[in-house]
C-alpha cells in the first residue's frame, strides 16, 4: 500500500532484495531486530530503551534455539518461567515488562503493514503469530507490587541518614580536604529526593532556578517547592514537567 510501503520498520527496507543469505533464518532474525529498532526510533524512544529490548529478543531466540516464526505459546511461558527460576529470579515487575516488550515485537512482525507474515511465508512456509494473550499473560491488579518484606525507613533511620550526610561535610573540613562543598550538596540533594519524593534522573536535572515558592508553606520562602523539568517521559515523548 502506497501509505506504508515505506514507513520505518518495512521489511524491503532492512532486508536486501534479490541476496542469496548463506544463513537465511539468521539474517531474516536480525532485520526483523533491525526494523523494529527503526519503528521504535520513529517514535522517538530513547537508544538504550531499544537496545534493552532487542537484547530481551536475542536472550528469548537463545533460549528456544529457534526463531520468532516458529516460536509457539509454550515457548514464550517457559522463558518467563525459568528467568523465575534463575540464580536471581525475575520479580512481577520485570516479568511484566518482558511480556509487554515480547507482546510489541510480535504485534510488529504480524503486522501485515511491515511485510514480515508474506516475506516468512515466502521464505520459510510460515508466519510468526501473537502468542500473548490474557491467560499466560500477568494481569495487573493493584498498583503496588512491592515485595511485602521491605519496609519503610523508620524517622530514626531517616535522621541518622541524614546525620550522616552532614556529618561527612564536617570530616572533610576537619581533615583541610577538598570536597566539602560537594559533600554539601549531595546532602542537600538527599534532603530533597526525600523530601519531594523525586527520581534520580529528575533530581539530576534540577538548578537554582527550580525552587519555587510554596503558597501553601510560607515559611519557606522562595524554597517550599520544585519545578521538575526532567520527569519521567513515555512512548517517547519528551520529558515530563
Amino acid at each position: 500500500m502506497a501509505d506504508t510501503a515505506d514507513r520505518p520498520g518495512v521489511a524491503h527496507l532492512v532486508l536486501a532484495p534479490g541476496v542469496a543469505h548463506l544463513d537465511p533464518e539468521t539474517a531474516v532474525f536480525g532485520a526483523m531486530l533491525d526494523g523494529w529498532a527503526a519503528q521504535q526510533c520513529a517514535r522517538f524512544l530513547q537508544p538504550a530503551t531499544i537496545e534493552q529490548r532487542r537484547a530481551l529478543l536475542r536472550r528469548l531466540a537463545e533460549f528456544t534455539n529457534d526463531y520468532p516464526w516458529n516460536w509457539q505459546c509454550a515457548d514464550l511461558e517457559e522463558f518467563i518461567a525459568s528467568c523465575r527460576r534463575g540464580t536471581k529470579p525475575i520479580v512481577v515487575s520485570t516479568a511484566r515488562i518482558y511480556e509487554i516488550t515480547l507482546r510489541q515485537f510480535l504485534t510488529y512482525v504480524t503486522d501485515p503493514r511491515y511485510g514480515w507474515p508474506q516475506e516468512c511465508r515466502d521464505r520459510f512456509g510460515v508466519a510468526p503469530r501473537q502468542l500473548l494473550h490474557e491467560e499466560n499473560s500477568i494481569v495487573h491488579v493493584t498498583e503496588h507490587e512491592g515485595d511485602p518484606r521491605r519496609r519503610p525507613s523508620t524517622y530514626d533511620e531517616i535522621q541518622a541518614l541524614f546525620d550522616a550526610a552532614d556529618a561527612r561535610v564536617e570530616q572533610i573540613r576537619a581533615h583541610h580536604r577538598k570536597g566539602a562543598a560537594a559533600a554539601m550538596r549531595d546532602a542537600a540533594l538527599l534532603k530533597s529526593v526525600y523530601a519531594f519524593g523525586i527520581r534520580r534522573r529528575e533530581a539530576w536535572g534540577l538548578d537554582l532556578a527550580d525552587l519555587r515558592h510554596n503558597p501553601k508553606a510560607p515559611q519557606f520562602g522562595r524554597f517550599g517547592a520544585l519545578f521538575v523539568r526532567w520527569g519521567k517521559s513515555s512512548r517517547g515523548s519528551p520529558p515530563k514537567r
